[in-house]
């Protein structure tokens, strides 16, 4: 596994400041990637089938559009190691169209940085995109994503 120890830069677009420092990049993978912004060293793709290769570490949550992870426990577990290797290494999430699970994947992250679940969805959507989180589905699975978390982790 590759690590870098460059983070984003708060400028680059898409880029989302969790309240401890960490940066993860949102995108939509409709858009073309600017050919000068930084790769990422992690990605993590939401979609409804197999995304296609990247030269960088992905994992593939499989997320049908307006819909919620299919297997929501492997979920919690790739959103979790989001957040941990968010500390040190330029880490992505991207669906289609950047928003709605996106929004909802960096929500969840947002929960495990310590954002109260029930001010998760705003705070994306004041930091990111404002129309992130786009089904009533979606606001309640980061409701609930915080169950069961005490504190943010170690």
């Amino acid at each position: 596994m590759r690590r870098v120890s460059e983070q984003w830069s708060e400028s680059d677009a898409g880029t989302l400041r969790l309240p401890s420092g960490r940066l993860v990049r949102g995108r939509g993978l409709r858009h073309p990637l600017d050919p000068e912004a930084p790769l990422p060293s992690y990605g993590v793709y939401l979609l409804g089938r197999r995304p296609p290769e990247v030269p960088w570490d992905s994992a593939w949550i499989r997320w049908p559009d307006f819909r919620l992870p299919a297997e929501r426990a492997a979920a919690r577990a790739v959103l979790l190691g989001v957040w941990e290797r968010a500390a040190a290494e330029r880490v992505e999430i991207a669906c289609g169209g950047g928003r709605g699970r996106t929004g909802t994947a960096l929500a969840c992250l947002a929960v495990l940085d310590g954002v109260p679940a029930q001010e998760a969805v705003e705070y994306v959507r004041r930091h990111y995109d404002r129309h992130a989180v786009e089904t009533p589905w979606q606001r309640r699975y980061v409701r609930r994503f915080g169950e069961g978390l005490e504190t943010a982790p170690a």
